[in-house]
């Protein structure tokens, strides 16, 4: 009997310390995929323009192909090299980390400079001009490609949040954050792209008068949602890209834009009275961003003299 007993204290410890290391995992994928938040808006407000001027009856395949790369890039590729990369060049993850930050400020600052100096988009006219098949397959390759990055950056970021070294817990943490990231992304890109598809069917097939005229404001209202999804992932870019940058500078010992954001922040808080918490990250955020979107514009004569023409050398089939 007293062996009994010992083996239910045995069962007993361990379902206690598994229930532990559970909150652990779940501590450290919440922690990290808060602060990868503006990636994952980014990656919602990009994605659906891959789906523009298709046939509706292909939206949502395209999505499920892209969500399922997705899954496959993160779990598969990224997960393993990231827990590789922290266990044996962990010195690396900074630079890495800016990289990724820079890139996410060029992309926000060139969607900015098409506002200021407008250009002619040419996917209209690409749609014209290849078949639906061979126009669907390259968009889901650029869609793949261009989430590939980002989930690198989310998963760098992800990581460098996780502050528990057991391994497991690590792979756990951040697996979890891949799968709810992605599924979420994904979600939200498959309402959107089929939101209007909804309104039509409600104001063509409702029965009662109210539901035909949500089905109207539906459809006239996706444009403008379609704007602030963008406007709401430009803005996430350089400001994530922006802290990203700033962080990874302090990581590297140039302390003054760290040190500088953060006054100004304190500064204002003290002004604040009872908003001080959000008036710290309203001020961090857009200074972040300011940092971001300077960095960028920077960056795009770089990318536009050196990078496209040494890609272009490099890749010409793809020039």
């Amino acid at each position: 009997m007293s062996g009994l007993l010992a083996l239910l204290d045995d069962v007993a410890a361990i379902a206690k310390l598994a229930a532990a290391q559970l909150d652990d995992v779940a501590a450290q994928a919440s922690k990290a995929g808060a602060k990868a938040a503006g990636v994952v808006i980014d990656d919602a407000a990009v994605t659906p323009k891959y789906v523009t001027g298709l046939p509706a009856a292909r939206e949502l395949p395209i999505v499920w192909k892209i969500a399922r790369a997705s899954f496959f890039n993160k779990l598969v590729i990224l997960l393993p090299a990231a827990l590789l990369l922290n266990a044996f060049l962990p010195w690396l993850l900074t630079p890495l980390l800016m990289i990724g930050g820079a890139y996410l400020c060029f992309e926000g600052a060139e969607k900015v400079w098409h506002l200021i100096v407008p250009h002619k988009d040419h996917g209209p006219q690409q749609a014209e001009t290849l078949d639906a098949a061979h126009l669907e397959e390259q968009r889901v390759k650029g869609a793949i490609k261009t989430d590939f990055i980002l989930s690198a950056e989310i998963m760098t970021i992800s990581l460098s949040q996780i502050e528990i070294d057991t391994l497991w817990i690590q792979a756990a943490a951040l697996a979890a954050v891949a799968i709810a990231i992605t599924t979420l992304v994904y979600g939200a890109v498959a309402l959107l792209v089929k939101a209007d598809d909804l309104g039509v069917l409600l104001s063509t097939k409702g029965r009662l008068a109210a539901t035909r005229a949500a089905g109207r404001r539906i459809v006239k209202s996706m444009p403008a949602v379609m704007v602030v999804v963008a406007t709401v992932g430009t803005v996430a870019m350089l400001w994530v890209g922006g802290s990203i940058v700033v962080h990874g500078l302090h990581d590297l010992g140039w302390h003054l834009p760290y040190e500088q954001i953060k006054h100004a922040a304190t500064v204002a808080s003290e002004a604040a009275g009872s908003a001080e918490g959000i008036v710290t990250w309203l001020v961090t955020a857009a200074l972040d961003g300011i940092v971001g979107l300077a960095t960028g514009f920077a960056l795009i004569p770089i990318v536009i003299r050196a990078v496209v023409p040494v890609t272009g050398w490099l890749f010409p089939e793809k020039a």
